[in-house]
């Protein structure tokens, strides 16, 4: 095999390997914007469970401040 017939297989194997690696990064970009979605929603579903659990607890603690009341005064 003579040096060009070399050359050309180098540069055959290296458009493969860079042709591999677009289509790696094309899946890296697909799945990154996927979870940058996924992690968008949870934060924005943690945010609502946060505002509801801190509703519940105010409506808990004023029925304990009720019943405290009603306990007192009987």
């Amino acid at each position: 095999m003579d040096s060009l017939e070399q050359t050309v297989r180098t540069i055959d194997r290296l458009e493969q390997r860079l042709s591999e690696m677009f289509e790696r990064l094309e899946r890296l970009e697909d799945e990154n914007s996927s979870l940058l979605a996924r992690q968008e929603s949870l934060v924005a579903e943690r945010a609502t469970l946060v505002q509801r659990n801190e509703e519940a607890r105010t409506r808990v603690e004023a029925m304990i401040e009720r019943l405290k009341a009603l306990e007192n005064a009987g």
